[in-house]
């Protein structure tokens, strides 16, 4: 599918709440509506744990990239899926551990394109860039990052809070196909997903679902997240909540589980 014919936000509309400005919202951020607000509020007050899942899936995204960087040597990072620029962003947690990382964000969102362009700005000696494009065109997101990263080379795929937003099955599949078998041997793959495990969730899809958003999410058992990385392999511990993934103390308070769940694992040689 060719990203043109992708139905695509108008940033500037604020008749109906956008999924990015809801998320910076519930993450505390100012670049959002009223219309989003009431969104957000809707949805919090029918599943209290939505703005948890929100913030440790943000807290997951710090602790996997500086595992990557610091442990694991990745120096190249494509982060598909952006979201409004906010407080350490990929490149910067990963250019603190390593200034010379590369990272290549994607997102069609046009509210994300203009802040991203003012905002994320590498470090002397890496290198920071911004793809207008969709993850429904996995050939023209690997094209255009071809720009900055070296494929040949092991990257960082991150693809959190993203997943959900493909309700199509084999388009699922397709993508993950795509980008994952362009990656080099020694390459990580990071998602989260909004998990059916937890209670909660199916509340919170419904209530996200109705409240007038374009991106419809269908959540997923944490055994069929678990099947999004077949053929590669999760570090530990695995498929867990976001804020069960090698916690660390966090400016929101103790680790809890949320209905967002998360793992990363490495691309083996074939």
């Amino acid at each position: 599918m060719a990203t043109d014919d992708i139905a695509r936000p108008d940033p500037t509309r604020a008749d109906r709440p956008l999924s990015a400005r809801v998320w910076d919202y519930w993450l505390g951020g100012k670049d959002h509506y009223e219309v989003d607000r009431e969104a957000g509020e809707r949805v919090a007050r029918q599943v209290p744990g939505i703005v948890a899942a929100a913030r440790t899936d943000r807290l997951f995204l710090g602790r996997c990239v500086r595992h990557l960087a610091g442990e694991e040597g990745v120096r190249q990072f494509l982060d598909i899926g952006t979201g409004l620029p906010t407080v350490d962003n990929t490149h910067e947690i990963a250019q603190r551990v390593a200034p010379e990382s590369r990272v290549v964000y994607v997102d069609n969102d046009p509210l994300v394109l203009v802040h991203a362009r003012a905002l994320l700005t590498s470090a002397p000696g890496g290198a920071t860039d911004y793809i207008d494009a969709d993850v429904r065109d996995p050939d023209r997101v690997l094209a255009e990052a071809a720009a900055t990263l070296d494929i040949g080379k092991p990257v960082g795929l991150m693809m959190l809070a993203l997943l959900h937003l493909v309700t199509d099955e084999d388009e699922l599949r397709h993508i993950l196909a795509r980008l994952v078998g362009a990656l080099a041997p020694g390459s990580f793959v990071a998602l989260s997903h909004a998990c059916l495990d937890v209670d909660v969730t199916r509340l919170a899809v419904s209530a996200w679902n109705e409240s007038g958003t374009p991106h419809p999410i269908k959540a997923r058992t944490s055994k069929e997240i678990e099947a999004l990385f077949d053929g590669l392999e999760l570090l530990e511990p695995g498929v867990v909540s976001c804020s069960r993934w090698r916690p660390e103390p966090n400016p929101w308070g103790e680790p809890q589980e949320t209905m967002t769940f998360c793992g990363v694992a490495r691309k083996l040689p074939a």
